[in-house]
């Protein structure tokens, strides 16, 4: 390409000189009042490009965000500008496009309006004052102003005493809660919709019953009136209401959020609405784990959870979103959440928008291009073929009354599904690498973890014959093979085993050695492996490895785990509720794995725990991040672009996912600035082109909150399909 170079003095009142380009787009731009600075930008016809500049100058670290309704579904891209002020949004769709600058320590500039092919300088708004520009900052920001209780405070002493219920025994268990294992498992809290108490929702004579009365109106306001009851409901209603009346009173966060850095300039990120402003996003997928070539530039599937029976299908290439309607076997198969609300919504008033009976939870991709969840095919009570007299060998082991969640299979190209019962309760699933594709499925809160033969049910349609499950058992005795064993609430036995009650929540087959691993949730929660053995519902054998929990053999202390994977060599990566992500290498251990005494604690060495960026909560001195992260994910094949291995965490209170570089221990943020309030609770990686470089990869997520009209554009805001891209530099186009 040939551009035209226009050289000119700039204008010391405005601090910045601007070399303005022909058509192709060459830009350059001189700094005034000190030494010459020259920014060159180079764009094509499907891209805008230019310089930042605010009163101080050129602004480094800011993002550019690109909207247009004009696609037949809401799409932007937004990019981050280099040190030298320099930005390019690339490979536009052909629109017109609103265009605005939104940085830390600034208000967002005005839109101006442009299309794909121009050159366009954008002037950045200071933020007048630090309360506007706090504004900006994601909700563990303001999250962190939550005042927890003391250590001193712990164990609680129930209603006469300290309010803290008595089952909670520490400061970090408080915490816990506080988090993805309570009030945060679900949406944001801190987001302006949290922080402040909407104006419809009443009057009150303080700001506690206030959040007695918002927590009923919530789409699933019984169990978040269950949750605060958990903690000492007075207590923790006091809690939250201190927190509204001093942000009400104008107290603001202690720490600035960073602007980005390094490798989080080279990010491109591109979403697309999908779905109906009435639905919440559980899971998408895009590909086979196994496989993430596999699909390229194809569909991306999402599901709704407890808001609707529908899949919602993206194509990015024609920047479209479709519904395929979800099935349930049996019609008399009850809603998944109680059709009413209890309290008039702010926002809903008295009407129940949540209504499903599939309750699709998770996703995965086949060899075949098949998507596969956890869905609920028909009401709890199991069929006779799991309980006890049962041929099954499962159910001969481990007899089975009920389950929530079961499985179904969808075939793009049949546009058929496939609605298979199981026995076990089912969450997550992910499938093993082996000669039966084997599907795992996690099953929190259960007895038993549970699979399904693929292989065979693709053969035979036998859908009893092709699942199985199996408890999990510890060995105990330490003779390297199940044998009879004790129940979860009876003492060791050193003649036999030990049955625990350790359901998975996440779960990861190994690519190693086969085995299957699975997180525990609870305090101080834990990590199982299971070895399938020869017969798995009777060889199966356990192990558990809890996090470094008042250890005096760790350097460091972690608690409850949630989400989980796996990396290419066998190492388990894990979030804490602690405020890390977390690596386990069974390599590492230096003790016996089995036997009496392996019940937990038996190897902090192979634990290693990386704090996540971000305050933590007032008052807290040990690791107490107020940023969640629900779920992990390893890049194992490097579909993104830092490397093969790279762990990635989700930020749902930070706006962002957040990668880790183990070697170093840095993170590289990569923030969804616009509009605030992304929480994602699932992300996979795709490669639609090995020869493309960064343009034929990325990862994929979706805005998975239950609460999409608490994003920062309000009530009518739907889901954003998102996808992540690294480019070798800020400027590549």
């Amino acid at each position: 390409m040939k551009a035209t170079k226009l050289l000119y003095m700039g204008l010391v009142a405005l601090g910045l000189a601007v070399l303005l380009t022909a058509s192709l787009g060459r830009l350059h731009a001189r700094q005034a009042g000190g030494a010459a600075v020259t920014a060159v930008v180079t764009i094509d016809s499907d891209d805008i490009g230019g310089v930042v500049t605010s009163s101080k100058g050129p602004e480094a670290g800011v993002w550019v965000i690109a909207d247009t309704k004009d696609l037949p579904t809401g799409f932007r891209k937004i990019v981050v500008t280099d040190d030298r002020g320099r930005y390019v949004i690339p490979d536009l769709p052909k629109a017109n496009y609103d265009v605005w600058v939104r940085g830390y320590g600034l208000v967002d500039s005005p839109k101006v309006q442009s299309m794909a092919g121009k050159n366009l300088n954008l002037t950045a708004t200071l933020a007048p004052s630090p309360a506007a520009a706090a504004q900006y900052y994601p909700s563990n920001y303001w999250y962190s102003l939550l005042q927890v209780p003391p250590k001193s405070d712990f164990p609680g002493t129930g209603p006469t005493g300290n309010g803290i219920s008595e089952l909670i025994k520490s400061q970090g268990q408080w915490i816990e809660m506080v988090k993805t294992d309570g009030c945060t498992s679900c949406h944001q809290i801190g987001d302006k919709a949290t922080r402040e108490i909407p104006k419809n929702l009443g009057v009150f004579d303080s700001a506690a019953e206030a959040w007695d009365r918002r927590i009923q109106s919530a789409q699933d306001g019984v169990q978040m009136t269950a949750t605060m009851t958990r903690y000492g409901r007075g207590r923790a209603l006091k809690m939250f209401g201190d927190w509204t009346d001093r942000v009400k009173a104008g107290e603001l966060p202690q720490q600035t959020p960073p602007r980005p850095q390094g490798l989080e300039r080279n990010v491109v990120i591109t979403q697309w609405d999908w779905a109906t402003p009435k639905e919440y996003f559980h899971d998408e997928i895009s590909t086979d784990r196994r496989n993430p070539s596999l699909n390229a530039n194809g569909f991306v599937y999402g599901v709704h959870e407890n808001s609707s029976d529908f899949m919602t299908v993206l194509d990015p290439v024609r920047n479209s979103m479709s519904q395929i309607a979800f099935p349930v076997r049996d019609p008399k198969t009850d809603f998944s959440e109680p059709h009413q609300v209890l309290m008039p919504s702010p926002y809903w008033g008295d009407e129940p928008i949540f209504a499903s009976k599939a309750n699709v939870h998770s996703l995965m991709m086949d060899s075949q291009g098949r998507v596969w969840s956890a869905s609920v095919v028909r009401p709890p009570d199991d069929p006779a073929f799991c309980k006890k007299g049962s041929s099954l060998p499962s159910a001969q082991q481990f007899p089975l009354d009920r389950s929530g969640r079961q499985t179904s299979v969808y075939d793009p190209k049949t546009k058929q599904f496939s609605l298979i019962d199981l026995c076990f309760g089912t969450q997550h699933l992910m499938f093993a690498e082996d000669a039966n594709s084997t599907l795992w499925f996690s099953n929190p809160g259960g007895d038993v973890v549970g699979w399904l033969n693929t292989k065979m049910y693709d053969q035979t349609h036998d859908e009893q014959k092709s699942q199985g499950w199996t408890p999990l058992v510890l060995d105990t005795n330490g003779n390297g093979k199940r044998d009879d064993y004790v129940e979860p609430d009876q003492p060791i036995d050193p003649t036999k085993d030990k049955r625990i009650k350790a359901g998975f929540y996440g779960v990861s087959p190994s690519p190693v050695d086969g085995s299957i691993w699975g997180t525990t949730l609870g305090f101080p929660g834990g990590i199982v492996r299971l070895n399938p053995g020869s017969n798995p519902p009777a060889t199966a054998l356990a192990e558990i490895y809890q996090p470094p929990w008042d250890n005096p053999k760790a350097s460091t202390q972690g608690f409850s785990p949630r989400g989980m994977d796996i990396d290419r060599n066998g190492v388990v990566w894990t979030v804490l509720a602690s405020g890390h992500l977390a690596s386990f290498d069974r390599r590492k251990c230096k003790g016996p794995l089995n036997g009496p005494t392996a019940t937990g604690q038996h190897c902090p060495e192979g634990w290693s725990l990386y704090p996540t960026p971000g305050p933590n909560f007032k008052g807290v001195t040990s690791s107490g991040s107020a940023d969640t992260n629900y779920y992990n994910w390893v890049d194992q094949f490097d579909t993104f672009g830092m490397g093969k291995n790279t762990p990635i965490a989700t930020g749902n209170g930070s706006d962002a996912l957040l990668a880790l570089q183990p070697d170093t221990g840095k993170w590289v943020i990569l923030r969804v600035p616009y509009p605030m309030g992304f929480y994602a609770k699932s992300l996979d990686g795709r490669i639609d082109d090995a020869k493309a470089g960064w343009k034929g990869k990325g990862l994929w997520s979706t805005y998975a909150t239950r609460a999409p009209w608490h994003t920062e554009t309000g009530k009518g805001t739907t889901s954003k399909a998102v996808k992540f891209q690294l480019r070798p530099d800020p400027l590549a186009n």
